[in-house]
């Protein structure tokens, strides 16, 4: 069931399920929540309240966010905010597991709150600038497909290039793959949805970047192996955890994923974020 918490500026739809410690999955731009459909249920059966919430914008999110100087408001430190305010509606602490924009949520919000924030899990996340890998694109035909795809959908405003692009980020398809596209192609079609999500593309993680060495919360970086959207997700991953107070965070991959592990390989993910939950996740 749906459920609206009003924050300043407008309003973020999340669902609740299960009991125990508190877990809050956030997702990536150009979804929605649905895409932990696999995940969330496993972490309830494991003895978890599991909130999936939708980023603004998306979703069942209200649209148009607004900051105090009049621009658009959905940046990764403005999503942390919301998720901060989820966690403590809730009643927090609890561990943040962010996918691709919202894994560099998961970091500012952990280094702004880590009272509330026992614990992140990074899933292919944005989190440190990006360069473009110019050489990659000669030599990694998953990179030159997934970018192709990517700068087109911003460029041309296409949501066509969007799906097309989604479909090299999902080289393992669940078995609900088309109508789960088929689901998302419509919800991006709704008045204004497409719209805020070109907005995203034009964030930076800069700001997360900016926090990497603040954070006060343990952190979990998992890395599909075949993610288009960096030219080496292992690297990726380790200059993440690198930029962390000593210590504070690891790796690990999901071989043969994409982009979405949570959707392609969530018994992969599953695993990993149990053992850390295990560790980390309180009441």
């Amino acid at each position: 069931m749906t459920e609206y918490l009003t924050i300043d500026g407008g309003q973020i739809a999340y669902d609740v399920d299960g009991a125990g410690p508190l877990v809050v999955l956030s997702h990536g731009i150009g979804d929605r929540r649905q895409a932990y459909r696999f995940l969330a249920p496993k972490l309830v059966a494991a003895g978890y309240r599991v909130a999936a919430v939708d980023l603004r914008g998306h979703g069942e999110s209200s649209m148009n966010w607004r900051s105090h100087d009049g621009g658009d408001a959905i940046s990764r430190t403005d999503v942390a905010g919301d998720l901060l305010a989820l966690i403590r509606h809730l009643g927090g602490p609890a561990v943040i597991i962010g996918h691709s924009l919202s894994g560099g949520a998961a970091t500012i919000a952990a280094a702004q709150a880590p009272e509330l924030v026992s614990g992140i899990i990074e899933l292919n996340p944005f989190t440190k600038t990006q360069k473009f890998a110019a050489g990659a694109v000669f030599t990694i035909s998953r990179y030159r497909k997934g970018m192709t795809h990517l700068m087109a959908a911003m460029i041309f405003k296409s949501l066509g290039q969007w799906m097309s692009y989604l479909n090299v980020a999902y080289p393992v398809k669940p078995a609900d793959y088309d109508q789960y596209m088929a689901e998302l192609s419509a919800k991006l079609r709704e008045p204004g949805r497409f719209a805020e999500f070109l907005k995203t593309g034009k964030s930076t993680p800069a700001d997360a970047e900016a926090q990497l060495p603040n954070i006060g919360s343990p952190a979990l970086i998992i890395m599909g192996t075949e993610d288009p959207d960096f030219a080496n997700p292992q690297a990726e991953g380790d200059a993440i955890v690198a930029l962390m107070p000593a210590g504070m965070g690891r790796v690990e991959l999901s071989e043969g994923s994409g982009h979405y592990p949570h959707a392609d390989s969530s018994d992969r993910v599953a695993e990993l974020a149990l053992s850390f939950l295990e560790e980390h996740a309180r009441a």
